[in-house]
């Protein structure tokens, strides 16, 4: 990943060793790369960099501002995995990804600066975004495993908001007229059930479908 690397995808990839219990960060930029590596620990992300060289050399990204999308998301994922440090598991990851807590406003208010993103929610353009207010976005699905599952290659995922909550379009576009331009695209996002995937499945045949 570092041979030939562009920069056209500069991101953080987190990875696990299933076997020893090993996990890693690995933070892939432009000219810099790092990996940080634990037995007895946790990493975590959310479109914030975390090397000190990448957020000097290779962005505008401000570390020390609350009010940040990806500031406050980290600061409420250091929360969630340092409090519940050996306790972690799916349904615990499960309950993290449908959090809806706001570390900037101290309270519960899904919107751009929750684990469970709903930009639709925001009122405003936050620090060091370009998104406009009440910005149709945010977190559109999840996934959590564990070793056990990664040795079976399985996982569970819930498509949608992690949090169940729907999203409807024809609502959205008459409270927000601003974006009508999106109607011809912009479609309703139900959520799914968090349900388990296991090598070898197969969509059913349409004519299975009744």
């Amino acid at each position: 990943m570092v041979d030939g690397n562009n920069g056209g995808y500069a991101n953080d990839w987190l990875l696990g060793d299933r076997k020893t219990g090993e996990i890693a960060r690995f933070e892939l930029g432009l000219k810099h790369w790092k990996v940080w590596r634990t037995k007895d620990g946790y990493f975590s992300g959310a479109n914030f960099p975390s090397d000190p060289a990448v957020i000097r050399d290779e962005t505008t990204f401000d570390p020390n501002n609350p009010a940040n999308s990806a500031n406050a998301r980290r600061i409420r994922w250091h929360t969630l995995l340092n409090g519940n440090r050996g306790k972690i598991d799916t349904s615990l990851a499960e309950v993290f990804l449908a959090d809806h807590y706001d570390t900037y406003e101290k309270k519960i208010d899904p919107d751009c600066r929750t684990l469970c993103g709903h930009g639709d929610n925001e009122p405003i353009t936050l620090p060091g975004s370009t998104a406009p207010p009440f910005d149709p976005s945010g977190a559109v699905q999840a996934k959590a495993i564990d070793s056990q599952m990664a040795a079976a290659m399985s996982l569970i995922a819930r498509i949608g908001h992690p949090c169940g909550i729907n999203f409807n379009a024809a609502k959205f576009l008459a409270a927000h007229p601003e974006f009508s331009w999106e109607a011809p695209v912009l479609r309703d996002m139900d959520a799914g059930p968090w349900t388990v995937f296991r090598i070898g499945e197969h969509a059913p045949e349409q004519s299975q479908i009744k």
